[in-house]
């Protein structure tokens, strides 16, 4: 008897509706429309409806939570001391 493996079927494909992107953002699809009518989130628009490529999607994801780790460095190094940055330094 052969075995059958069980695929996530959003995983099997290149492109994801506005829905299934959605799905994977944990957001209303109307918030995905919007961001790629914004052109933060890249898409193409196929049969009427917008398409996002899963490698970009997820190339995106990553884009986002660089730019929330480079934020919150940033929002640290404007209340840090300098020996905060740096390390402490021994006085001669």
């Amino acid at each position: 008897m052969a075995t059958e493996s069980i695929m996530d079927p959003v995983n099997e494909r290149r492109f994801l509706s506005a829905a299934d992107a959605a799905e994977v953002l944990g957001v209303e699809p109307r918030e995905v429309v919007d961001l790629v009518d914004s052109g933060s989130l890249p898409g193409i628009r196929v049969a009427g409806g917008w398409r996002i490529e899963l490698s970009v999607l997820q190339s995106w994801i990553d884009e986002q939570y660089e730019a929330q780790r480079r934020g919150a460095l940033w929002q640290e190094s404007q209340t840090a001391s300098i020996a905060d940055l740096f390390g402490h330094f021994k006085r001669r």
